[in-house]
């Protein structure tokens, strides 16, 4: 009876704690996040200035990433960073819901009608890691986009086999360098068109990476999904 009862509790905003409807986010809430609107057409860098549809970074334009596409849905500023925390370090796994399920109807409208990638590979944890936090963040934020694509979730074919120090301060270069040999392909995927899932890009130095070592086993075409771009990127 009890678990009838809190059922029927109409649901509350994680930020105001108001009433929503949905999702465990109000309306207005939702309007205040600080949508990625101007960004690279490439690595979904947000600009501070408006620029063109289709523009291309300078940092995109002098070094392609391995990646075809980054779309990131929100910058890494204001509300969202804490968002992001409560599920990464907080347990809180009704934020990868919550934030799951945005990204998947955030990814749908900016695909426009474009074919779904044919299976989703969130970014691994070192399995230090990994026993550490208990969960892959990244793996909670994909499974709203596999059910809404009907596309299989790629958990086994790829590990982190380094545990990468901390790549705060690091400049992009110093960033690329420290993960150069840190993902292993396991079982090269079958399928040729392949979505990355993760909660923030800072440089897109990770993505890069791991869609490196995608596209030399064989997959055409890797994508790159994420909840928050950082706004600046480190120097190179």
């Amino acid at each position: 009876m009890l678990t009838h009862a809190a059922e029927r509790l109409p649901r509350r905003c994680v930020l105001c704690n108001g009433p929503a409807r949905g999702r465990d986010l109000c309306a207005a809430c939702a309007r205040d996040l600080p949508w990625n609107h101007q960004h690279c057409a490439v690595c979904a860098l947000p600009f501070v200035a408006p620029a063109s549809h289709g523009h291309v970074c300078g940092r995109c334009q002098q070094r392609m990433p391995a990646f075809d596409r980054c779309l990131g849905m929100l910058c890494y500023q204001g509300r969202v960073p804490w968002l992001v925390q409560q599920l990464k370090y907080g347990q809180q796994l009704k934020m990868a819901a919550l934030l799951g399920d945005m990204l998947a109807t955030f990814v749908t409208a900016r695909r426009f009608g474009e074919a779904p990638p044919q299976a989703l590979l969130p970014v691994p944890l070192h399995a230090g890691r990994l026993r550490r936090r208990g969960f892959n963040q990244a793996l909670e934020l994909a499974r709203p986009l596999a059910r809404r694509w009907r596309v299989p979730l790629l958990t086994d074919c790829v590990r982190r086999v380094q545990a990468t120090p901390s790549q705060t301060g690091l400049s992009a270069a110093q960033r690329r360098r420290n993960l150069r040999g840190a993902f292993v392909v396991d079982r090269p995927p079958e399928a040729r068109h392949i979505a990355l899932i993760d909660d923030v890009v800072t440089t897109g130095s990770t993505a890069a990476e791991l869609a490196r070592v995608l596209k030399k086993a064989g997959v055409e075409r890797v994508e790159v999904y994420c909840v928050a771009r950082v706004q600046r990127n480190p120097p190179n």
